[in-house]
């Protein structure tokens, strides 16, 4: 056994990042260097913000499980926030705002004390039936139901969507299995971020069939298939963070290339709509907060439920 083999699988996860931003670093050095004429800024703001954004999530995830989800929750606090900051909000709305952010705490408190059942219906059930009756009580008919339908959109996607990440590490502290959280939720990041880069680089090749070009007229389908075989490919190197055999993380990470593409594209849809490029301009490179965890919003949920329910099925406690 090698020295990267004897490091915990979290721990081996890191040093592929490192290696892989390290990597992309020289190659945007070397470019510098052989075509100085070159526009490289969007591309090197984009490596520095990467660095950053993986420090902080390593950091995060390193620390205690309950600092961990006062991290995802202030995610998804944000990502709401970034939301409902483009929406064209009326008066009437401000009480049921305000319900929906005072959701995000809640929504993490059920992950913090393990109760399953609730999490899980909490956002889909309750706060979809009483977010209405709140937004009624303002007696003001006229955007009604644009009001409650955008409102609940934004509390399933990103608060409900990115608690999941949140879950994640505490899947294998109720059901008692071996497999670390922290290792789940570094393999779902990894294979949803790579995925958005793979299909970037594969677009940016060779891509010139569009395949929603006015939704995101940038997205090809050289890009979307390319993006998604090498995302599938690429799994096998991290499938040590999984327990799964390599059918199985092929399949996964297949399924999530899909995902993510669907999440990234939905976003695009809303920003289309309130005629925006991007949520806001937090991260050089990159756009706002949202725009780095569009996919996340989709990729997320349904990585947590194949996990729970292949692996974790029957030994989760509802309640």
């Amino acid at each position: 056994m090698n020295a990267f083999e004897k490091l915990s699988a979290v721990h081996r996860g890191g040093v592929l990042v490192l290696a892989i931003l390290t990597a992309a670093t020289i190659v945007i050095w070397l470019l510098k260097k052989v075509k100085p004429q070159s526009n490289l800024e969007e591309l090197v703001n984009r490596i520095k913000s990467w660095w950053v954004m993986a420090a902080v999530f390593f950091g995060a995830i390193s620390l205690s499980k309950n600092i961990s989800l006062l991290f995802f929750g202030l995610l998804s606090f944000w990502a709401l926030k970034e939301y409902v900051t483009i929406l064209k909000t009326r008066r009437a709305d401000h009480w049921a705002l305000l319900l929906a952010f005072l959701a995000v705490p809640v929504q993490f408190y059920w992950i913090h004390i393990g109760w399953y059942g609730m999490f899980l219906i909490f956002i889909p059930v309750y706060m979809f039936l009483f977010l209405p009756i709140l937004l009624m009580l303002a007696q003001e008919p006229s955007g009604y139901l644009e009001s409650s339908a955008k409102i609940q959109w934004g509390l399933i996607a990103f608060v409900y969507g990115l608690s999941h990440l949140g879950y994640l590490l505490k899947l294998p502290e109720l059901s008692g299995r071996v497999v670390s959280g922290q290792a789940l939720l570094l393999f779902l990041v990894i294979i949803t971020e790579m995925n958005d880069v793979f299909q970037y680089l594969w677009g940016k090749t060779i891509g010139t069939h569009k395949i929603l070009p006015k939704i995101s007229p940038k997205k090809t389908w050289e890009g979307f298939v390319g993006g998604v075989l090498t995302t599938t490919v690429f799994s096998l190197l991290v499938k040590f963070l999984t327990p799964f055999n390599t059918r199985q993380v092929m399949l996964v990470a297949f399924i999530l290339a899909v995902a993510g593409f669907c999440g990234d594209v939905v976003m695009s849809a809303i920003k289309r709509d309130v005629g925006i490029k991007d949520f806001s301009a937090v991260i050089p490179g990159h756009g706002g907060m949202l725009d780095r965890v569009d996919s996340l919003c989709y990729t997320a949920p349904i990585f947590f439920h194949m996990v729970a329910y292949f692996y974790f099925q029957g030994i989760i406690p509802l309640f």
